[in-house]
């Protein structure tokens, strides 16, 4: 059966399972501001709106603990699969929602699905993509989230213009579906992932898979070869031990690569990027915007978010990740505390702003243009640095072992600090205003230390090279030039040597041993 083998085709469908978090952020945040659904949800106050925000947050957090335990037993194509089936359901339950509690049902069966989405998708590409442009395929899963955001907040934005009642958000939230239901179909033309499939001891289906995906189909290609013994050693370590637990994730020798992955998921949340993404509207409100004026102010932050994604993913593997992770920190830490100081100095305490009672701050004038301003900046930094950067990294940490539910694990950190700050920010812009940013400068801080001390650098190295990385315990500011580019070196001995041959049986060969394998086993 005819199946793809460009990796950017494979990624483009592939993150649509990214897009579908972005539909839901923005199939949200659209309409905080808007008559439709403050009228048919009786106008939620703080706590009740922060719920309903951060109920896709709580279902992603299980979906994301969920994960792992599905990709390692199913496969990561079925697993996603499965996602998409139950983001379908989601979609029924929401678009026909009668009142608050059937939202936020519908918003967790929903969460549920992206959670799986959102780490499994990582792991997929990871485990697809060679390691000179991984960064940049892992990358689009973001990108594709931030396509998915500013695509559904314009069918709102139309939605809203052109629909009366409640058949406006849902229409919006029901269209929410199809992406979906095309990524459902389109998994049936993926490859499986060859690292799953080297744990499952398929080795004739590794080697084609790998061929197709890295030499045109030729099994002999240097570069397929040298990749499939990479996949072969690592296979191997990972047999000798029993199946992995979350616990495991804890122990001697890997828990500086859980902390790693989980803590880098977690600072993504507490940098602020969800105070930019969720709650623009009220943002925009309190600096004096208002009605249409509001929502396209919004889109166009969404824009901005888009398009500096976009430039920095074809360079994202040159740059590196601790310099995009620590960059980004210490600037939007500048950020926080300016906006932090034109709020406590122009802000005036209000009542409400424009009748919405959550908002106890306004800034207006030119101070007001500020803040705007300063989210923009700031939504422009977040795309450019931290929010590719972040997914990329925790898929990268883990040994093959470890790494569906070590990934899983990450992003369950990454939403249950969603849903932690989904749920408290809107209370918090009503009962400290303007401390909120000092509060997120302050983890900005926090993050770029733990940065500099803890996490080595991984772009341009293979995942066995990374492994091997952690396990030498060199200082992580010292690790961005080690071993790079071994599996092309390695790919050179083998196109010179000739050495190494491929079996009737698609297996590799060799006269002897080498590196303590015995290539004539039987696997």
């Amino acid at each position: 059966m005819y199946r793809f083998s460009n990796i950017y085709v494979l990624a483009a469908f592939g993150t649509i399972g990214g897009a579908l978090f972005g539909f839901d952020v923005s199939s949200m945040s659209a309409w905080l501001d808007t008559e439709q659904y403050l009228t048919y949800f009786n106008h939620p106050n703080s706590n009740v709106q922060g719920g309903i925000t951060a109920s896709m947050s709580g279902g992603s957090f299980i979906g994301a603990i969920a994960a792992g335990f599905l990709a390692d037993k199913l496969g990561r194509k079925l697993a996603l699969q499965v996602a998409c089936a139950i983001f379908v359901v989601g979609c029924a339950v929401v678009c026909s929602a009668q009142n608050v509690a059937q939202l936020i049902v519908g918003r967790m069966i929903n969460g549920f699905a992206i959670g799986i989405c959102s780490s499994q998708v990582c792991v997929y590409l990871a485990e697809l993509a060679p390691s000179n442009i991984r960064g940049r395929i892992v990358g689009i899963q973001q990108w594709s989230i931030e396509w998915g955001i500013l695509i559904m907040y314009l069918i709102c934005y139309g939605c809203i213009q052109g629909v009366s009642g409640p058949a406006a958000f849902r229409i919006s939230w029901g269209v929410q579906a199809i992406p979906a239901i095309i990524l459902f179909f389109a998994l049936f033309l993926f490859p499986e992932s060859p690292r799953w499939l080297a744990g499952r001891e398929r080795w004739e289906e590794v080697l084609q898979i790998l061929a197709e995906l890295h030499g045109n189909g030729d099994r002999n290609d240097p570069i397929v070869l040298a990749e499939y013994e990479e996949v072969r050693e690592a296979q191997r370590i990972a047999a000798e031990s029993k199946n992995v637990g979350f616990f495991d994730l804890f122990g001697p020798g890997i828990w500086p690569r859980t902390l790693a992955g989980t803590s880098v998921q977690m600072w993504q949340q507490l940098l602020g990027g969800n105070v930019a993404m969720y709650y623009v509207v009220y943002i925009f409100q309190m600096a004096g915007l208002s009605g249409n004026t509001n929502l396209y102010s919004s889109a166009i932050q969404y824009v901005i978010f888009l398009v500096t994604t976009g430039l920095v993913l074809p360079f994202i593997d040159r740059i590196g990740r601790r310099q995009l992770l620590i960059g980004g920190a210490l600037i939007c830490m500048c950020l926080h505390y300016a906006t932090a100081a034109i709020m406590a100095t122009y802000g005036k305490p209000v009542d409400n702003v424009f009748g919405n009672e959550n908002l106890k701050l306004e800034i207006t004038g030119t101070p007001g243009k500020a803040v705007i301003a300063l989210s923009y900046i700031f939504t422009g930094i977040y795309g450019l640095t931290w929010a590719p950067t972040g997914w990329i990294y925790c898929s990268e940490v883990f040994p093959l072992k470890y790494r569906a539910k070590g990934v899983g694990l990450s992003a369950a950190t990454n939403w249950i600090f969603n849903f932690a700050l989904a749920y408290f920010l809107p209370a918090s812009f009503k009962n400290i205003t303007w401390m909120t940013y000092i509060i997120f400068g302050v983890f900005c801080t926090v993050m770029t230390i733990q940065i500099f001390f803890t996490y080595p650098e991984t772009a341009m190295k293979t995942l066995e090279e990374i492994d091997a990385i952690f396990d030498s315990k060199i200082p992580a500011w010292r690790t961005a030039k080690v071993q790079e580019h071994a599996l092309e070196a390695r790919a050179q001995n083998i196109s010179k040597t000739g050495a190494m041959r491929t079996d009737s049986d698609g297996f590799n060969e060799k006269d002897g041993e080498k590196d303590g394998v015995d290539r004539k086993e039987v696997v």
